[in-house]
């Protein structure tokens, strides 16, 4: 069942270097008769994020071989792959994604081995209604869908079907865990509403570094007034014009604290806060903490994160 590895990375780097992207699609890899995988042999998965990796794990257990490319600690917007996450993905037989444009700086590398390799590469955020900064089709796709665990639940939908799918000895197995970690997910968000009703609906506003909360706005019924970085992640810098507008929204409204990523820096953010006199909040966003942290799981991310957010309200 190993590939010819290394011929496949050379391959892939080659490609990489000589211009533009293959196919517009990710090449699927066979369906309906499972990859045939021997008694002792895992299958073989990468996930991209650590919250996607933890959510997988949670469907997956330890019936796969699961590796994680990103470190915990590390922003998914701004990541650069490395030689090893070429060899991770290259020996994988299928790579989840966060999808809705998260993985930016990893899509063209993915693309390749989609291709080159016939790995098949799945979006968990497949079926989920994904919002826009933006009127219309032309607005730039939120990709922060797990700030909402009902999207979650789709996620999970998906990793058990394709696990299934490609190794169909073990579906059932798949389906209990999968069955296990969606009442899990239903009764985070029924904590979730309940804690959210400590906060006095009028005290119920939103003001962070990225536009990271939408999904959790909408769900939870914030109101979400503005961002430092006037986009979905940290890398575009706002105008002078912008911190203007948005510190004059803060005082007006009232507003009681500034949410901050945990792995954003957090100067702009600090000073913005001394000036108008209100609370910097870290939470924690686009990834999980390291195993001894509070937020080692998608769970304890929501539940850290949703109690910091009360506090800073109530």
């Amino acid at each position: 069942m190993r590939r010819q590895t290394i011929g496949r990375i050379m391959a892939l780097l080659v490609l990489l270097a000589l211009g533009p992207v293959l196919a517009s699609a990710f090449a699927p890899a066979p369906t309906g008769l499972g990859l045939g995988l021997g008694p002792e042999e895992k299958l073989r998965v990468v996930a991209t994020t650590t919250i996607v990796g933890d959510v997988v794990r949670q469907v997956g257990g330890e019936t796969i071989a699961l590796t994680v490319l990103l470190p915990p600690g590390v922003d998914p917007h701004s990541y650069e792959p490395t030689p090893q996450d070429i060899v991770a993905m290259t020996e994988a037989e299928l790579i989840f994604i966060n999808g809705a444009g998260l993985e930016a700086n990893l899509e063209r590398l993915l693309r390749k081995v989609a291709v080159e390799a016939k790995v098949e590469v799945v979006s968990v955020s497949e079926g989920v209604e994904i919002r826009r900064l933006g009127e219309g089709e032309d607005g730039d796709l939120d990709p922060h869908v797990w700030f909402d665990p009902q999207n979650v639940l789709i996620w999970v939908e998906n990793i058990e079907g394709k696990l299934a799918e490609l190794d169909p000895v073990n579906a059932e197995l798949y389906a209990a865990a999968a069955r296990s970690y969606k009442a899990a997910l239903r009764g985070l968000d029924d904590w979730i509403l309940e804690q959210v009703e400590r906060i006095p609906r009028e005290q119920r506003k939103l003001v962070t570094d990225h536009l990271f909360l939408g999904y959790f706005a909408e769900r939870y019924g914030f109101n979400y007034l503005g961002a430092i970085f006037p986009g979905l992640s940290t890398l575009a810098e706002p105008s002078a014009g912008e911190l203007a507008e948005l510190i004059e929204i803060i005082r007006r409204e009232e507003v009681r604290a500034i949410f901050v990523g945990m792995t954003v820096n957090p100067a702009l953010a600090e000073q913005i806060a001394a000036d108008t006199g209100v609370e910097l909040v870290f939470l924690y966003t686009g990834s999980l903490s390291g195993p001894s942290g509070p937020a080692d799981t998608y769970l304890k991310l929501m539940q850290y994160d949703v109690l910091e957010i009360v506090r800073a309200l109530e």
